[in-house]
């Protein structure tokens, strides 16, 4: 089915655009009171693994807010827990949990990617009912946490301020490490086969917790799985859809993110965007980057700070509007859509200042 509105595809491969397209991390999500509406008859879970549920909850950001692309409703630890783990979300409890955290290698040997993609079949039935809800009105996108961050969940056991058990394991069981993280690499780039070929248009590799590994240790234990996984991906699909990579807090690596092969470099929002343009190029897109805390304010400073964006860009070809992470659950509604207004009007009224 051909799209209404590509824009997202066509600046994620560099393509003239007429403007720059804009979308939210975690934009189906609790800000929304037409989502909180669903979630009161449904539990976390129950949303996740239930296609129907999650075609819904996936469209409403498109439907209510105008962004121009839909991702599909899920959550990262989904691969874990078809790899073998246990995996909890306790309402009212803090965020997901894994209660037998992988820390002994016999754990780690019993964990596997076999099935993987029959295991989250749930995940592609979504995919393919909320393509055929969209009716080519906006691209859908695909995603996975990256190899490290499910890493660091599965080691820790759930989130965490440093990661102590995760980080000891690197420093000091090497090869453990990376058996566990070939493993889950295996499973990641077969998950993201399976949604682009399920009908995803596009799809990012989100690393939520680059930032805490020193500029040494991203390179060897997250890049380079991020690298094997970009290749694999498009080894499978011919390039069929582009790939975003998210690394938070990895600006220190910028330039070696941008040569793994991806095609959209997302940035969070501690770095200068004329700033990374000016070291990555123009051979990938940049995703990003205003700090999520802007849609606290009003929708006259929102709007001065996507101007300002738009302006340290430059042009609005190569450039996809979003967060520097995701949009928070107390965000007002009305907020984001200013963010989205702001979006879709800042290269022309850059154009019309020049």
């Amino acid at each position: 089915m051909e799209l209404k509105n590509d824009l997202l595809l066509r600046a994620a491969r560099m393509e003239p655009i007429e403007r720059a397209p804009v979308w939210f991390m975690r934009q189906a999500g609790r800000y929304l009171p037409e989502y909180r509406a669903v979630r009161a008859k449904h539990s976390f879970l129950e949303m996740v693994r239930t296609p129907e549920l999650a075609a819904e909850v996936t469209l409403q950001p498109v439907d209510f807010v105008g962004v121009d692309a839909a991702i599909i409703f899920s959550d990262i630890l989904v691969v874990p827990e078809a790899m073998g783990m246990k995996l909890l979300v306790e309402e009212g409890k803090g965020g997901p949990k894994f209660p037998d955290p992988i820390r002994l290698y016999t754990k780690m040997k019993s964990l596997t990617d076999s099935g993987i993609v029959k295991k989250l079949s749930y995940v592609m039935d979504a995919i393919r009912l909320t393509k055929d809800r969209l009716n080519g009105r906006v691209p859908l996108i695909g995603f996975s946490g990256a190899p490290w961050t499910l890493f660091a969940y599965m080691v820790e056991g759930e989130g965490s301020r440093d990661f102590r058990h995760a980080k000891e394991m690197i420093y000091t069981r090497r090869e453990d490490a990376h058996f566990l993280l070939r493993k889950i690499s295996d499973a990641v780039a077969q998950y993201l086969i399976a949604q682009i070929e399920a009908g995803a248009d596009i799809v990012q590799i989100f690393d939520t917790w680059a930032g805490i590994l020193t500029p040494e240790d991203f390179q060897e234990f997250s890049l380079e799985y991020i690298r094997e996984i970009v290749r694999l991906v498009q080894q499978h699909t011919q390039n069929r859809a582009p790939i975003i990579v998210f690394c938070k807090g990895a600006n220190q690596s910028l330039l070696e993110i941008a040569s793994i092969g991806c095609d959209v470099v997302g940035l969070d929002w501690t770095i200068d965007l004329a700033e990374a343009k000016a070291l990555i190029g123009d051979g990938v897109a940049l995703q990003g980057n205003i700090d999520p805390m802007v849609l606290y304010t009003t929708e006259h400073v929102i709007t001065e700070k996507v101007a300002a964006l738009a302006s340290r860009m430059g042009e609005a070809r190569g450039h996809i509007f979003n967060l520097g992470h995701g949009i928070l659950p107390d965000v007002e509604p009305d907020n984001a859509r200013a963010f989205v207004r702001a979006a879709k009007n800042a290269y022309e009224g850059l154009a019309n200042k020049s």
